[in-house]
């Protein structure tokens, strides 16, 4: 499989905007060292563009960036993909919605995570961008698409775009991978935010209803709407 020249202006793009958004997460003090990743799916085509494995953050640009099929097979680019590729690859299989996945270990959400415990829908932040409880997902261990069908498992019954792998850290998925990113960058803050609030004792979570209406709201009413054009 090749990069066809009908898409090559949109992987460069990709290339460039995948690189980009590794920024947010060392920014947003969600990853260290060479851990984390960001990918996006290429759009209308079997391929998706992944962070090399082992490259350091400093080090990334537009052409580290590798292009694999979405089994996790390299079809371009000069370093071998992620660790977490398949994992990726399977959600992007599994789910023709989602144009983004990140992965990371950001502090408190990996917290939770280590703690096998979902984070209680207590915020409407959590409620807005989750929908509900940030859930938890199974043990399973890197190589092959293990982490991936635990993902695809746990979300297909969430509106959240976050799951916390249990033993692991977050992943979460949009759109796009902006979204994606995005998710990750909210779902560290709320994790953050939880914690600090369960030490001074119980939560009581949001009535259903209010989370069903802040969810509304904000995923579909909240920020700018581009006006229609006449004729």
């Amino acid at each position: 499989m090749t990069v066809g020249a009908e898409v090559r202006d949109t992987v460069r793009q990709l290339r460039r905007t995948v690189a980009e958004l590794h920024g947010e997460l060392t920014r947003n003090g969600l990853v260290i060292w060479t851990a984390g990743n960001v990918s996006a799916r290429v759009p209308g085509q079997d391929l998706m563009v992944i962070k090399p494995s082992g490259v350091s953050y400093d080090e990334l640009t537009d052409d580290t960036m590798v292009v694999t099929d979405l089994y996790g097979e390299l079809v371009e680019g000069e370093f071998a993909p992620s660790s977490d590729t398949a994992a990726h690859a399977y959600v992007y299989r599994h789910m023709p919605e989602i144009g983004g996945v990140v992965h990371t270990h950001s502090t408190y959400a990996t917290a939770w995570a280590a703690r096998g415990e979902p984070i209680p829908c207590v915020l409407t932040m959590i409620a807005d961008e989750f929908g509900g409880e940030i859930p938890i997902g199974p043990f399973a261990l890197i190589g092959d698409d293990s982490i991936g069908q635990g993902i695809v498992e746990t979300l297909r019954t969430s509106r959240s775009p976050a799951v916390l792998m249990r033993n692991h850290g977050p992943f979460t998925v949009g759109k796009d991978a902006k979204a994606a990113v995005k998710a990750a960058v909210m779902v560290e803050d709320v994790a953050r935010t939880v914690h600090i609030a369960h030490q001074l004792g119980e939560l009581p979570a949001l009535r259903r209803e209010d989370v069903d209406r802040l969810h509304e709201r904000y995923q579909n009413v909240y920020g700018q709407r581009q006006e229609k054009t006449q004729p």
